[in-house]
């Protein structure tokens, strides 16, 4: 499994929510690109990074922050929050990452997702965000008529290669992932599932290296010191 460290910007700082509760921040550094070179240094491989006020607001608030990530580092980056045109898409891998996750948007617009899938191909990668088995939207403060499971399957089947599925009830709570459901998920599609929310201790990885998922995003514990970047490389590559 691949770890994803991941950066969650809000008003140009490092924080993390609560089970997505933008009532419910704490803040971790008010220097992200500092952040992810600190997490390249220590072996990351790919970097996940969130603009939390462009989720919320439906619009990039923190294009140049990333783009300057992106200038940091060596490593990729896929990044989402507030996508919502082509042009976003097209604004944020000019920035350099090297995947843009789409969510809201892409509940309520298939047609969105194919004609992005078309022209970027596996640059796309659709964020699926459950709460009590349902796709959550708007920054995580609404919910949809979709399951998470019919949801990815009709990704797929749109030409989606690479998944973001997060449980929001164990999201930032370091207490473990949602590994029931991310291995139904990961039986359920072919596409790649990239397990996100929960993990709080080595123990956590290693409960999804059965699951079949292709990572695992790790916020939260990496900055309170839960679990260091190093032993979560580590577990990931199964040693």
């Amino acid at each position: 499994m691949r770890i994803y460290p991941a950066i969650d910007i809000q008003d140009g700082n490092c924080v993390r929510l609560l089970q997505g509760r933008f009532s419910d921040v704490t803040v971790y550094g008010n220097n992200p690109v500092e952040m992810a070179k600190k997490w390249e240094s220590l072996g990351g491989e790919f970097l996940h990074v969130v603009d939390l006020d462009g989720a919320r607001h439906g619009h990039s608030y923190n294009a140049e922050i990333i783009k300057n990530i992106c200038s940091a580092l060596q490593i990729p980056v896929q990044t989402g929050g507030g996508i919502r045109t082509m042009e976003d898409i097209e604004k944020k891998l000019s920035c350099g990452v090297s995947r843009v996750i789409i969510g809201t948007k892409a509940v309520s617009d298939a047609e969105f997702v194919k004609r992005a899938v078309d022209r970027y191909g596996d640059k796309i990668v659709i964020g699926i965000d459950a709460k009590d088995s349902m796709v959550a939207i708007e920054g995580w403060e609404a919910v949809s008529e979709f399951t998470a499971i019919d949801f990815a399957k009709k990704m797929e089947a749109l030409g989606v290669c690479n998944i973001v599925y997060t449980d929001i009830a164990t999201d930032g709570t370091l207490k473990g992932s949602n590994v029931s459901a991310m291995q139904e998920m990961a039986s359920a599609v072919s596409m790649n599932v990239i397990a996100s929310g929960g993990i709080g201790a080595p123990e956590h990885i290693r409960a999804l290296s059965p699951t079949g998922v292709e990572g695992v995003i790790i916020g939260r514990a990496l900055y309170t010191g839960a679990v260091t970047l190093e032993e979560a490389i580590k577990i990931g590559k199964g040693e």
